[in-house]
């Protein structure tokens, strides 16, 4: 598996990024996949999760509301995030489980791409 995340990028408070993760071997397609986070000085921490059909979500509290998480059917998922507020300025990861069905536990998280950044200025 080989996850590449794009999309980063420096907006202003309120406004909107869609980040895109893609597995250019086509392999995750059976897997969930999630969406991270690391803002600087500060631990990952979990934003979103889709499970392999794209049926069932799960979020973060933080993001609840503004962020949408979803997967195409072929070998991309989504990360719409509207309302940026400057707490969400970090480096986006994405991530393919080694699960079908959504989880926030890094732990079950095998592949990740290498990240992007995203800065939400005041």
């Amino acid at each position: 598996v080989q996850l590449q995340a794009s999309g980063g990028g420096l907006v202003q408070t309120g406004n909107s990024l869609r980040l895109s993760c893609t597995d250019s071997r086509r392999t995750f397609s059976n897997n969930a996949v999630g969406w991270f986070r690391q803002a600087l000085g500060k631990e990952r921490e979990f934003v979103a999760s889709i499970n392999w059909r794209g049926g069932s979500t799960l979020y973060a509290d933080s993001v609840k509301g503004r962020f949408t998480i979803s997967r195409d059917n072929k070998n991309t998922v989504y990360l719409q995030m509207n309302s940026l507020k400057p707490e969400d300025t970090a480096i986006y990861y994405c991530a393919s489980a080694l699960r079908s069905s959504e989880t926030s536990n890094v732990r079950e998280y095998r592949y990740w791409g290498q990240g992007t950044q995203v800065t939400v200025s005041s």
